[in-house]
């Protein structure tokens, strides 16, 4: 509705109060007040010109000192004259229409009085106005219109900067586009700039961090719209010489009070307020900049980054940096949906929940609002700050619904004198741990810049917002080494409620001397830690801080610490020491802001104290990686990330079940010299040394049934070798090259010259399994070969296997096994016998089960036979596997989902929960499994 007389008394008083510009704070506030006032105002007549002096009045202008209503003026159209609504000559005219009515209309309607006013008193913008929309044609400028909906106005006041005395800027449509990537691909150009001329280091990170906080102020509020933008273009030379001294200087005078400036310091420069907060307070070597480098920077400057969020910023950082330095580091950025995967479960979800329940309720409502002031989080590798960020924002809007829900029940509405009184979430709460400066100078900007939005939030709703300019409460991010600096030193345990983040992704053999360093200081007393990854570190800090504590922590990890031997090396001692998961992410991609970065496959492990531990815990699962995860509620959720009960499997010499040994096959140690190129050319030119030629299968050869061709020369007659150049010649390579080794196993078989390094060949009809696979193949990929066909030791091999078996393990019950508790090469499935196979919880078959799964696993065999130049990689193509094998397999699944209870399990998740009962009754001597029966 349109003001009161005595709230239009108050408006107007205060404009004749001020003898300067009101802040930009108090304009917005006062924005804000006027947009509540007028919403629902409909009558041209009655209002408008009330309307119109209180708009002047949010700027702190008093409309009865500087213009008039009803100025007459002569129509260009008619030559008749007529009467401008609003007249503030050489600064605006105005045009007021009802509710409704086209503003176009009322546009050239101003338009038409331009040509009778004078050069001296030429207006700088047309602005009108319906009461529900404001529309802005800026003459001076693009003289491009700009509408505003009233709503909106607190949020676009910057546009009208002119009537405060601020300069006038245009945007067009084009700023206004998200472009989260436009922003990245901008600062990587400037910093490839600046590094051209060797700016790096240290300094380059304080300068780039302080230029995107002042593009940032420009387009947020902070400070005049564009403010230094027009800095750039009007005070430093085209040429770029003197942009790094005038940077230099303004640099100085953000970090001085308004009032401890130079007397006679640039007007420019005094619009820019005091910063404070150490942001600008080192003095750096600025860089000599050129041409190209002040317009790389200017285009950076006129960007719009109003639009991007800080929580993306650690994407900006990663796209101006070198591939080999986020290698090194194991960097990985994120989206916002992958932060809130972690922070939701970990503390936002619950927060959210007791503030539906307490919404009615002033008491209770009061009582979130003091545990809101008193969570402090932590993240013990924060990057660029991305997940502090998103906590922060997400706390402050979760602050903002309760008090503004405070304020109807207690029916202050927008009456508030002190807002500030009403944040609590404060900065200052949140802390991170940082390797790198650079990272950490920018989780700072981050976070205050995430608080200047928050204040926008707020301000919106109740007029007015704290002024955090100059900078006295700061998110505290410590440079240092997270796995050797004390973290109570950081943050006492005794203060803080949450730790989350994302540790650096790092495999053994990845690991530099520094942070295998880290390891063994972080592991000290463990009893193996040496195969854990590199994230493993912040498990064991973590679980060290937070014992005796209620302290609740969330990391996102490599999915490889909660499969294979790793399970047993970290999960066995941190179970030992009372850990308990409390919810936990199934593997899923993990992907990042930044144009072109590769994705992860990552898991989020919750976890905190057994003593502390909610009653029940969720488990999300993804079924299908890039949809919404499936929320199994569990009583407790196991290291292996199922619902179950903790268990490890550890290594198992022998199987567990009656079932034939797995082995490895048979490996060369040859330098190559066993191999034969051309089978035809040799059979040619030495039939002898071609009657020990033998097919070759190693992992590649059997999925992707490619032919490779070896001498296997066993036990063979001395007088043949003898009558045999070629093997003559490679018997004394082979003698040479094992002889020379320093390894003295190798060195020993140099007395065998013909013959493998390890001989494992089955002399019966076996089953060939590679070690390695894609996990793209929700099948192991195995064949039974002859006992001619030589496997190579990148196979696994089954002496005694029968259809039974080999259905066992095409089935999706053992690809669920390996898929759980096998270890990884990179992304790739790891068979192995001593974990995956022998530790295999076989089913207890009835004779008819058996049948029925020996008679689908010949049905698979069969479908694939319809395919006869079809190789293993092309039959198990997910994109491209045959109707028949596909139905095959069904076949085979249900005969096995019902040996282990089924009839059919829903997902991955559920198949390994059933093994890891079946096993844990198995290893529990609860049941005996049962001995095999020979089966054909």
């Amino acid at each position: 509705m349109a003001a009161s007389g005595a709230e239009s008394e108050w408006l107007l008083g205060y404009c004749c109060a001020v003898a300067k510009p009101p802040s930009w704070n108090e304009i917005r506030a006062n924005a804000q007040v006027f947009a509540t006032r007028w919403e629902g105002a409909t009558d041209e007549n009655a209002e408008a010109q009330t309307f119109w002096n209180e708009f002047l009045g949010v700027f702190g202008v008093d409309r009865r000192r500087v213009g008039s209503f009803e100025a007459r003026a002569k129509r260009t159209s008619t030559g008749g004259r007529g009467r401008i609504d609003l007249f503030w000559p050489g600064i605006l005219v105005a045009e007021h229409k009802s509710a409704g009515k086209d503003l176009v209309d009322a546009e050239q309607q101003a338009l038409d009085y331009l040509d009778s006013i004078d050069q001296e008193s030429f207006p700088g913008a047309i602005i009108t106005s319906d009461f529900n929309r404001l529309r802005i044609r800026d003459l001076g400028g693009d003289n491009v219109p700009y509408t505003v909906s009233l709503k909106n106005l607190p949020s676009e006041i910057d546009r009208f900067a002119f009537i405060a005395g601020y300069r006038l800027r245009t945007f067009g449509d084009e700023e206004e586009e998200s472009a989260n990537i436009t922003a990245a691909k901008l600062m990587a150009r400037l910093y490839e700039e600046l590094s051209r001329g060797g700016y790096e280091g240290h300094d380059a990170s304080v300068l780039m961090t302080r230029l995107l906080f002042l593009m940032f102020g420009d387009d947020t509020g902070m400070w005049e719209k564009a403010l230094f933008s027009e800095f750039i273009e009007t005070r430093t030379q085209p040429d770029g010489s003197d942009l790094g001294p005038q940077l230099a200087f303004l640099f100085q005078i953000l970090d001085k009070a308004e009032d401890k400036r130079p007397t006679h310091t640039d007007e420019l420069l005094m619009r820019f307020p005091y910063v404070n907060g150490r942001l600008f307070s080192d003095r750096i070597d600025i860089p000599v900049f050129d041409k190209q480098m002040r317009e790389e920077l200017l285009k950076c400057a006129n960007f719009n980054w109003a639009l991007i969020s800080p929580a993306v910023f650690g994407s900006l950082f990663q796209a101006v940096k070198s591939k080999e330095a986020r290698r090194s580091l194991g960097e990985h950025y994120t989206t916002e949906q992958n932060i809130l995967r972690a922070l939701g479960p970990l503390f936002l979800d619950e927060l959210r929940a007791d503030y539906v329940t307490a919404e009615n309720s002033l008491q209770r409502l009061e009582r979130l609002h003091d545990r809101l002031a008193e969570i402090r989080v932590m993240d013990p590798a924060c990057g660029c700050g991305n997940f502090l960020v998103i906590a922060y924002r997400e706390l402050r809007r979760l602050e903002l619904a309760i008090v503004t829900r405070i304020a109807e029940l207690e029916g202050n509405g927008q009456m508030v004198m002190d807002v500030s009184a009403l944040v609590r979430v404060r900065l200052s709460n949140f802390v991170g741990i940082e390797y790198e400066e650079w990272p950490a100078r920018i989780a700072e900007v981050a976070m205050f810049l995430a608080d200047q939005q928050a204040n926008h939030e707020l301000a919106r709703t109740f007029g007015q917002a704290p002024d955090r300019l100059p900078i006295m409460n700061a998110a505290l991010i410590h440079v240092g080494n997270a796995l050797r600096d004390p973290w109570n030193d950081v943050l006492p345990n005794s203060l803080c409620s949450y730790i989350v983040g994302n540790p650096p992704f790092i495999g053994k053999k990845a690991r530099t001397d520094e942070q295998q360093a880290d390891m063994d200081l972080v592991f000290a007393g463990w009893k193996s830690y040496g195969n854990l990854d590199y994230v493993a570190g912040w498990y064991a800090k973590a679980a060290q801080y937070i014992r005796g504590t209620g302290i609740r922590v969330a990391l996102v990890s490599t999915s490889s610490i909660c499969q294979g031997e790793q399970v047993e090396l970290l999960w066995g001692p941190l179970l030992e020491q009372g850990i308990a998961i409390t919810f936990a992410h199934r593997q899923f991609h993990w992907s990042s802001e930044t144009a072109g970065a590769a994705g992860v496959t990552v898991i989020i492990v919750g976890f905190c104290n057994e003593a502390t531990s909610p009653r029940d815990r969720v488990l999300y699962d993804y079924p299908k990686d890039k949809e919404a995860p499936i929320a199994l509620t569990a009583k407790a959720i196991g290291p292996y990330l199922t619902t179950n009960d903790p268990i490890i499997v550890v290594k198992r010499k022998a199987p567990l079940c009656d079932v034939p040994l797995m082995s490895f096959g048979s490996m060369p140690n040859d330098d190559g010299l066993l191999f034969v190129d051309d089978p035809d050319e040799l059979a040619a030119t030495d039939p002898i040394a071609a009657s020990f030629i033998r097919r070759f299968y190693g992992a590649h050869e059997l999925i992707h049934d490619e032919k490779r061709w070896c001498l296997w020369v066993n036990n063979a007659d001395p007088t043949e070798i003898a009558k045999s150049r070629v093997l003559r010649t490679v018997a004394e390579k082979m003698r040479a090259y094992r002889s020379a080794s320093t390894r003295t196993a190798t060195a020993v078989l140099a007395d065998f010259p013909l013959r493998f390094g390890e001989v494992r060949q089955p002399a019966t009809r076996y089953l060939a399994l590679p070690r390695h696979f894609s996990q793209n193949r929700r099948v192991v990929p195995c064949m039974f070969l002859e006992p001619n066909d030589i496997a190579g030791d990148a196979l696994m091999t089954i002496v005694g296997a029968d259809d039974y078996l080999f259905g066992i393990i095409s089935s999706s019950m053992f690809i669920a096994w390996q898929a759980t508790v096998g270890g990884r090469i990179r992304k790739d499935f790891r068979l192995s016998a001593e974990i995956v196979y022998n530790n295999f919880p076989f089913p207890k078959p009835t004779p008819d089960g058996i049948q029925k799964v020996a008679a689908a696993a010949r049905g698979v065999l069969a479908a694939r036979a319809e395919y006869p130049g079809a190789s293993l990689a092309v039959l198990y193509d997910p994109t491209a596997m045959p109707t028949e094998v596909i139905y095959a397999h069904r076949e085979l699944d249900r005969a096995v989902d019902k040996l282990f209870g089924g009839p059919r399990f829903a997902t991955e998740a559920s198949r390994a929960a059933a093994l890891l009962d079946l096993y844990a009754a198995y290893t529990a001597n609860l049941l005996t499994p049962a001995k095999g029966q020979r089966r054909t």
